[in-house]
């Protein structure tokens, strides 16, 4: 199982979009509050349908108090600022991936607070801002569940 951290999400369809996934990949999501929006709203009720209930998700005062509950995982920051491909490890069951706001991206002292070969990007083409929060999720969590062999998939 890996961890998904949305540090102070602010866009409730991304937001549900992540549930739906997390549900469907088995990870674990964490909010990091402040949210942008609240958890009853409608945007993310549609975008997440109703997968909330299967999802397992957690709302958590700050970053810290979401890193102190999980432990000693490994967790690895995702941004336009990163400096290690995200293709380019293995990942290992329990690891957490840590997502900024949709429109600032984390904070530079969270970002430097990881180690550079944990702080990962993905390759967009030159002259673009950002992927799509939901998105960037979506590849990077296929990406460590396809290293697993898809551990706990049903195969159709």
């Amino acid at each position: 199982m890996f961890e998904l951290i949305l540090y102070e999400p602010e866009i409730p369809p991304n937001t549900g979009n992540v549930m739906r996934l997390a549900a469907n990949s088995g990870a674990r999501l964490h909010l990091i509050e402040p949210l942008g929006f609240s958890l009853d709203d409608r945007l993310l009720r549609r975008a997440g349908l109703d997968y909330r209930e299967w999802a397992d998700v957690q709302v958590h005062a700050s970053l810290a108090a979401c890193l102190d509950g999980l432990g000693q995982r490994r967790v690895f920051a995702v941004s336009t600022r990163g400096a290690r491909c995200y293709t380019d490890l293995s990942y290992q069951s329990g690891d957490a991936f840590l997502f900024g706001p949709e429109t600032r991206g984390l904070p530079d002292a969270v970002l430097q607070s990881l180690p550079a070969g944990q702080r990962l990007f993905l390759p967009m083409r030159p002259g673009n801002r950002s992927l799509n929060l939901s998105n960037s999720v979506a590849i990077l969590i296929y990406e460590a569940w396809r290293q697993q062999a898809f551990a706990g998939a049903q195969r159709s």
